[in-house]
């Protein structure tokens, strides 16, 4: 089975420059923990995700300003491009279910942008995986 069969096609994504309270407010109203992050041309740029913003929360400049300041406060005093990871693992839609799955594992991530020509086309969980 190729991930084309496999794959979410309505992706949810951001910007660089939205704030990560945008991507939380995003991530939570879509159910998702993976954000793709695409500039003006639609070109894929990077990914954000829950445990990006949650590794942001806890750094120690953030984590010791918590009791006097709201987290939506810190959350969108920051841009995406801040905290993203710019090395982005990709597969191709005409890609194996098996050789996605051995690329998450590979890389430890949990979800996998679909890519033709650096745009996405779809998306990739590794619950969509467990689930065929």
């Amino acid at each position: 089975m190729e991930i084309k069969e496999l794959m979410s096609r309505e992706v949810v994504m951001i910007g660089p420059g939205e704030s990560c309270l945008d991507a939380v407010v995003r991530m939570q109203r879509a159910r998702v923990r993976h954000l793709p992050v695409v500039n003006r041309d639609g070109m894929l740029v990077g990914v954000i995700t829950d445990r990006d913003l949650r590794h942001h929360l806890f750094a120690p400049r953030v984590f010791d300003t918590l009791g006097s300041t709201a987290v939506d406060v810190l959350l969108d005093g920051v841009r995406v491009a801040e905290i993203m990871s710019t090395a982005v693992v990709t597969v191709e839609a005409g890609a194996s279910v098996g050789t996605a799955a051995d690329i998450m594992r590979k890389h430890r991530v949990g979800s996998l942008p679909v890519v033709e020509d650096g745009r996405i086309v779809g998306i990739v969980t590794e619950v969509d995986i467990l689930r065929q």
